[in-house]
């Protein structure tokens, strides 16, 4: 189920890859090391949860930019969250704050609690089942810049969880755009093992006004060494096609531990989509109302691995690509999150990052959605 205001993807900033020491930064080249950062995560067990919440929010929004009109709709949403997580949930929800593309701040409340019944209901000022003036829900979507809900209730047979996810985004600049004017939307989700200081698991995005591409990677191994075998690959997306630029990461790599990856490009007038990959890396493509899940070729780029042989789409309508590093669990499908593809890239990312990704292991997603 989705909420009623749209909730759009960052638009990609002019200059990336700042955060590689000693390497050429590629201009027009997210890298998901300096734009995409899981900020704060925290248990709601209590009133007390606000306290700290509120003030690591608005240290991060002042340090980004934020006016103070913005910062306190920031603490109130917050405040609301907390509020929600706990009357419904039995102490069994998180607050997180991620920082994305753009200088864009969401705050995220994920619970796992019974989820809501009737969403469209539970929007409505006024209504409220535990006896309250019932305006969490509608305020969050009114004091937000965009906001996004998904929920799911014990009834889903096939549900891997069941609960609500609220996300609330500010933007430190406010941009007027239409719902699906851009071609594209992007969701990005990256978190270190034991959410460490370093992240072997990298995005790079390239986007120009024909088309988006990503190199996708997970660095073999944990930690800085990971991270570093990952750095200094943003250039690559400035070759020719996906498989030129593949096949230049390889060479890049050869003499580290190796990583493996996918690329992947889509091109906005014709709506095909190419991806190609080697190593334990995964995909999954809905189109055309289908599911269906994308393996690579086997081994591990810089070292011994198949030749990878391109996977090829066009989407005639909307649809969504979703690549992710063997930190998430492939163990879902459409039935274990019913409607979930309905929702933006980025509430998507969160779900599926926060609900299958691996512990033991970095994580990471992105999702894009064509318009």
């Amino acid at each position: 189920m989705r909420s009623e205001r749209k909730l759009y993807s960052p638009s990609l900033p002019s200059s990336a890859g700042k955060g590689d020491a000693g390497k050429r930064p590629s201009e027009a080249v997210l890298d998901s090391i300096s734009a995409c950062k899981l900020l704060y995560t925290g248990a709601v067990q209590g009133e007390s949860a606000i306290i700290l919440l509120r003030s690591r929010l608005l240290s991060v929004a002042q340090r980004l930019g934020f006016p103070d009109v913005q910062r306190e709709n920031m603490a109130l949403v917050a405040a609301e969250m907390v509020s929600n997580q706990i009357k419904y949930t039995g102490n069994k929800g998180q607050i997180q704050i991620w920082q994305q593309p753009g200088a864009t701040l969401d705050i995220l409340a994920l619970d796992y609690g019974p989820g809501i019944a009737n969403l469209q209901q539970a929007q409505q000022d006024g209504f409220s089942t535990s006896r309250t003036l019932g305006k969490g829900l509608g305020s969050i979507q009114r004091l937000a810049d965009e906001a996004a809900i998904y929920t799911q209730t014990s009834s889903s047979p096939h549900a891997k969880w069941t609960g609500t996810a609220v996300l609330a985004r500010f933007r430190p600049v406010r941009e007027a755009r239409k719902p699906g004017s851009d071609p594209v939307e992007i969701g990005l989700f990256s978190r270190a093992l034991s959410d460490d200081r370093y992240n072997g698991d990298r995005i790079y995005l390239k986007r120009d006004g024909t088309a988006l591409r990503w190199l996708h990677l997970d660095g073999l191994g944990h930690g800085e060494d990971a991270q570093s075998t990952t750095s200094g690959l943003a250039e690559h997306l400035l070759d020719k096609d996906p498989a030129t630029a593949l096949a230049s990461v390889d060479q890049h790599l050869r003499g580290t531990r190796g990583a493996v990856a996918v690329i992947g490009e889509v091109n906005f007038s014709s709506g095909e989509l190419e991806l190609l990959g080697v190593g334990d890396m995964h995909a999954v493509i809905h189109n055309h109302n289908r599911l269906h899940k994308v393996s690579f070729a086997p081994g591990v780029l810089g070292q011994e691995h198949k030749s990878p042989s391109p996977f090829r789409e066009t989407f005639e309508q909307r649809g969504i690509i979703l690549t992710a590093s063997d930190g998430i669990r492939r163990s879902w499908d459409e039935t274990s999150f019913p409607g979930l593809f309905n929702q933006s890239p980025q509430l998507i990312a969160y779900v599926l990052g926060n609900i299958m990704g691996r512990i033991s292991d970095d994580q990471s997603l992105c999702v894009v959605r064509i318009n």
